[in-house]
């Protein structure tokens, strides 16, 4: 069994009510390099009702702090508990970062899934907002020549244009078993959007997409998965548009079901403004189910365009209600399009992931 042990920082965790795709990739490498004799210690947040500190899955979990204070919270874990325990220190940055450079007496590797940049001007409200999106380059920057993982090109770019000089990709895996083959879908055809009810992810325009698609495809319905807070607004949003008998807002749903409406689904709506990777598109075509949305970073890796789905110019509705009305309406390009899915999905793995991570760590002791 190898041993190295890695204070890993996140400022949310796989229990957290928000968490997402990044928790689900910290969590499913934690677990992994717990399972091959590392001892992994997540710093993180602590929302109501978890606990101040608890093992998943044979990681530990240390939890101080809310959402902004976190930041300040870590550090004191560090100095108080981690200094000089461990041999190596992530600083997972989602939207900001924990600054570990500044304190850790150990290597430091950044774990960067994606820009804050829209995220900033549409989650956080003035002047913080401003601040925000103003600053990033020059907060990231003191990261620039540490080695640095990320999921996508799209975010390597992104890097490389600030200056980033040691960047690794380690693809996502996938959380769902991808089928053995294509299974049966909906007789009457069924569009599906799954993710935070949050602005980034822009649930609005699948909504406002469908009720162009409802035009054309009149027996079309559309499946919101997800729960956030823009729940009410989207419910006003259905009414004034007059679609309450053909969408349904399920809120959060267990995995079995969440699995058994990906695979009924014909395809996936997933308009984000911007993504490290897209870890639910990869789970839809587990399912046999391509994916419509922008041409975002993220979405451009995880989609392909013209084979496991289609990508539409960012913020255009039309586009995105055009796309998805002709996918539904042509059977041929549908079936092509869900059998390339399908065989995609079956390139990710986590245990891959975990292992392509686990020697990238490895190359940063050893110097």
């Amino acid at each position: 069994m190898e041993t190295l042990r890695i204070a890993w920082f996140n400022w949310r965790c796989i229990k957290h009510p928000e968490a997402g795709g990044a928790e689900r990739f910290t969590h499913e490498v934690a677990r992994r390099l717990a399972g091959k004799g590392y001892e992994v210690t997540l710093v993180t947040s602590r929302p109501e009702g978890l606990p101040v500190e608890e093992e998943i899955e044979g990681y530990r979990v240390l939890r101080a702090g809310g959402k902004y204070t976190v930041y300040m919270k870590a550090r004191k874990t560090y100095l108080e508990r981690l200094r000089g325990k461990v041999d190596l220190v992530i600083d997972e940055i989602n939207t900001l970062p924990f600054f570990t450079v500044k304190y850790a007496r150990e290597p430091v590797v950044a774990f960067i899934h994606q820009l804050a940049r829209e995220y900033w001007l549409l989650e956080v409200k003035p002047p913080l907002s401003w601040i925000g999106y103003l600053l990033e380059p020059r907060y990231l920057s003191p990261y620039k020549d540490i080695s640095t993982i990320t999921v996508s090109e799209s975010t390597k770019k992104d890097l490389e244009e600030l200056g980033f000089k040691r960047i690794h990709i380690v693809p996502e895996g996938v959380n769902v078993k991808p089928l053995e083959e294509l299974p049966e879908k909906d007789r009457d055809p069924a569009l599906i959007f799954l993710g935070r009810l949050k602005k980034s992810k822009r649930p609005d325009h699948a909504i406002k997409a469908f009720g162009l698609i409802s035009e054309e495809v009149p027996d079309a319905r559309l499946w919101v998965v997800g729960d956030g807070p823009l729940k009410p607004k989207l419910e006003k949003l259905v009414k004034r548009l007059g679609l309450g008998e053909r969408v349904t807002l399920y809120g959060r749903v267990g995995e079995e079901e969440k699995i058994e409406l990906l695979t009924r689904a014909q395809a996936l709506v997933f308009p984000a403004v911007r993504e490290g990777w897209g870890l639910v598109v990869t789970e839809a075509n587990a399912c046999g189910t391509p994916a419509v949305g922008y041409d975002v970073p993220g979405l451009r890796d995880s989609i392909r365009h013209g084979e496991t789905g289609i990508l539409v110019p960012p913020g255009d509705v039309e586009a995105l209600a055009e796309a998805i009305t002709t996918l539904l309406v042509d059977d041929g390009l549908r079936e092509k399009l869900s059998r390339n899915a399908l065989e995609w999905s079956r390139r990710f793995s986590w245990d891959k992931s975990a292992e392509e991570f686990k020697e990238l760590l490895k190359g940063v002791i050893d110097g």
